[in-house]
């Protein structure tokens, strides 16, 4: 389970100390809009729509935020357009990367991320060229200093899962697109706690990445992220754990 769930993995430990919860915000808020546009702003039968309301408390995001971004999305209130957009490339090492935009004006967009490609070691690709090597799946996190490892195993599968590893402090709990919500519930029903839930693209295969290349991976990941179109970035690098536990720090 490299790349992506090792960068959640980062991403969590900055999150503790990141004050960049105002960009954080505008990504939900876009993700809440274009959920509600595309399938209707009731999330009992939207499961975008309920994943995207999960996020949004997740940064607490207050109640008002999310309604108004609902109405805007169905048309209830004006609102900026958006489109969603994919974009393929490789990084440093020759990792492949997936990421997932929304956007207001798609020219915008992709000169940004280019950009953000040319200074850190990567190249955008041409659509397909590496979106063949992942999976699209759900994936659900839990603390695991907080639940045995047995009893969450037992409650995973019962609940449906897929798949269920530990990677340093985190069990990630892995499903089909359907099934997505139902273990969710499952896990909650027995008690556990969700750190944080989402449909990804989960790699297929793992690229190693060393060195000064794994140094460049991550400032790329970053940059990325960084960027207030993008919504998502998924990766199939691997990366030690001695430069990954070094590059968190």
């Amino acid at each position: 389970m490299a790349g992506h769930s090792k960068w959640k993995q980062i991403k969590r430990k900055k999150a503790v100390t990141d004050a960049r919860r105002g960009a954080s915000w505008t990504k939900v808020i876009r993700e809440i809009t274009v959920a509600a546009k595309a399938g209707g702003g009731d999330p009992g039968g939207n499961p975008r729509l309920r994943t995207a309301i999960d996020a949004a408390k997740a940064v607490n995001m207050p109640g008002d935020n999310i309604e108004r971004a609902i109405k805007k999305g169905t048309g209830e209130l004006e609102g900026t357009v958006y489109e969603e957009v994919t974009y393929e490339g490789y990084g440093p090492g020759g990792a492949a990367i997936i990421i997932e935009a929304t956007t207001d004006n798609s020219t915008r967009t992709v000169a940004e991320i280019r950009h953000a490609f040319n200074r850190n070691g990567g190249n955008l690709g041409a659509s397909n060229s590496v979106v063949w090597m992942f999976d699209r799946k759900g994936q659900i996190f839990l603390d695991a200093t907080r639940y045995p490892e047995d009893a969450s195993l037992e409650a995973a599968l019962e609940a449906g899962a897929e798949d269920f590893v530990r990677e340093g402090e985190q069990y990630i709990v892995s499903t089909t697109v359907p099934a997505f919500h139902a273990v969710q519930d499952g896990l909650k029903g027995r008690q556990l706690e969700i750190d944080s839930a989402e449909i990804a693209m989960v790699p297929k295969t793992s690229v190693k990445v060393e060195g000064k290349q794994a140094e460049q991976m991550l400032k790329l990941m970053e940059a990325l992220e960084d960027l207030e179109d993008v919504s998502k970035v998924f990766s199939n690098f691997d990366i030690d754990a001695t430069e990954l536990a070094e590059a968190s720090n």
